[in-house]
């Protein structure tokens, strides 16, 4: 850089006015200066990130769920000492599930992954299993002792819907309890204060149940729904499955003839209404109460998922309260709000 300095002889003190300065301007080459030392420090500022709260976030371990059910009890039991990951969004069939890319990044960061087990997912079961063991995992529904149920002539599966009786879920919050407490021990007064008080509720909400479904008359106490998804609701609640479309899984793809049978079946234990599911198209279900005469409820059952945020269902213990309050209206009941007190022992 050539600076031309010309010298003001009319000046009587003989210092040169920067004014006179030619060339570059002498304020813009400072300012250029200056801005050379300081955006690099700007820069550094804006990429490191000073946040206490950000950088203790980043140390929270990490447990990935695969069901929305079981990451909404986890959520209840975990509070905000660990960072709870769903995989399944709201609404979503865990049955025929494809997992995505995406997905495989989650499982391989998580410190801990909670399952339902009893082939409930089954595709991201077999992903998690090729996703290697840096990760502990733990089938939460597996610590139920399941139903078996038939799945063609010769063959008996485990039924995985195991959240459909409200002591079951409990048994499923206290396995989660513990495995948190494994994942996290310095937590442990926290996890314990934050199961107990789900667990207090959950026993409320199995008595309520009960309540609710004895309004029902005796003779109507029938529950037919899409898919095989109530079994432990009903034997837990006294409430008989009377049919259904398909069986377990959603796989399925019902026949004719398979149709046709549930609608003579249904003609004959003369039913008020029948059940859709809100992760499954309601078309099926829809022809089957048309030609068996008999009203389709107004309000689909959550079966394998919790409902989107801000429905009734979207908890596990406001799903539980929606579909016993749709099966009592159904089916004749008389249905009363569910009020819990929550105490902590």
């Amino acid at each position: 850089m050539k600076l031309i300095l010309k010298i003001d002889t009319s000046n009587p003190h003989g210092k040169t006015p920067v004014s006179r300065i030619k060339g570059k301007a002498f304020f813009p080459l400072i300012f250029r200066l200056c801005l050379g030392m300081l955006l690099p420090l700007a820069l550094f500022s804006c990429t490191h990130d000073s946040n206490p709260d950000t950088a203790k976030g980043d140390k929270k371990s990490r447990v990935v769920a695969t069901s929305t059910i079981i990451a909404d009890l986890t959520q209840e039991v975990a509070g905000d000492e660990i960072q709870v990951i769903g995989i399944l969004k709201p609404g979503t069939d865990p049955h025929v599930y494809e997992p995505v890319p995406a997905d495989s990044r989650v499982l391989e960061e998580a410190d801990l992954i909670l399952y339902n087990g009893y082939n409930l997912e089954p595709g991201l079961i077999k992903l998690m299993k090729a996703s290697g063991d840096k990760a502990r995992q733990l089938a939460v529904g597996e610590v139920v002792k399941p139903l078996q149920l038939e799945k063609g002539k010769d063959e008996v599966v485990p039924d995985p819907h195991v959240w459909g009786s409200a002591e079951n879920a409990i048994a499923m919050v206290n396995a989660t309890r513990d495995a948190l407490i494994k994942l996290s021990p310095e937590d442990q007064e926290q996890f314990t204060q934050n199961a107990l008080q789900l667990t207090n509720e959950l026993k409320q909400l199995h008595s309520w149940i009960n309540q609710q479904i004895q309004t029902i008359p005796a003779p109507q106490r029938k529950l037919v729904t899409t898919h095989d998804a109530f079994q432990y609701y009903g034997r837990a609640y006294g409430i008989a499955i009377a049919g259904t479309l398909i069986g377990i899984s959603t796989e399925e793809q019902p026949s004719a003839q398979t149709v046709q049978r549930l609608v003579e079946s249904i003609k004959k234990i003369g039913v008020p209404a029948i059940f859709a599911e809100t992760t499954i198209n309601p078309a099926l279900i829809k022809t089957v109460a048309q030609e068996a005469s008999v009203k389709l409820a107004p309000h689909q059952l959550y079966s394998d998922s919790i409902g989107a945020e801000g429905s009734d269902g979207d908890s596990y213990i406001k799903m539980m309260q929606a579909n016993t309050r749709s099966i009592v209206e159904a089916l004749g009941g008389k249905y009363t709000p569910f009020e819990s007190v929550n105490s902590k022992e």
